[in-house]
């Protein structure tokens, strides 16, 4: 009796292909003893930048008086996009922007934007979205500003998308986040653009 790739076969088989495994994907997982002391940093960077969006979203929705006084938050009927892309009037695409502020729809994507990459960020899981979308913002955020007063090209701004980029990269969200037990659900094997 002979078996073929799982198939059970009473006769011999005859002139068979010799068959090929077919090669299967190994996932990497770390325990946690093995993480080296470089995945706290970028946990610990992604849990600071996530909070850095977080937080951006709670005062201007709030207007808890840090970046936002209470009289312009967003539940007051403020709009928070249009004290940043009200100030870019003069800069070089500042017609462009100063043309969104306030508008619902844009008002709408940035607070959404904030919260979702935010607790992203917190979290550890959806990197790979969080990292895109929220490098997008910063760029956007860099190109309304331009020119620039204080260097010729570089900000934060453009600081924020590369380690957005490098958190992705490095998986951040596996050491202290859910960015592992997220990785292994089969949504996420299924369409690993949500990792």
């Amino acid at each position: 009796m002979a078996t073929t790739r799982g198939r059970v076969h009473t006769g011999p088989v005859m002139n068979a292909a010799p068959v090929t495994p077919t090669p299967v994907t190994p996932v990497t997982v770390t325990p946690a003893a093995a993480r080296r002391p470089v995945d706290y940093v970028w946990a610990i960077a992604r849990i600071a930048l996530g909070w850095v969006f977080l937080w951006a979203f709670l005062d201007k929705t709030f207007g808890w008086g840090f970046a936002t006084p209470a009289e312009r938050a967003w539940i007051a009927g403020g709009s928070p996009t249009t004290g940043f892309l009200k100030g870019t009037g003069e800069n070089a695409l500042g017609g462009l922007f100063a043309g969104l502020a306030g508008q619902g729809w844009v008002d709408w994507l940035f607070m959404l934007g904030l919260l979702g990459i935010g607790a992203a960020l917190i979290v550890g899981a959806g990197l790979r979205i969080a990292a895109a979308t929220g490098g997008l913002l910063m760029v956007l955020m860099w190109a309304a500003e331009l020119p620039l007063t204080t260097n010729p090209f570089m900000d934060e701004h453009l600081v924020y998308a590369v380690v957005l980029a490098g958190l992705a990269m490095a998986q951040a969200g596996d050491t202290l986040g859910l960015g592992r037990w997220w990785g292994a659900t089969p949504l996420v094997r299924e369409h690993p653009v949500l990792r």
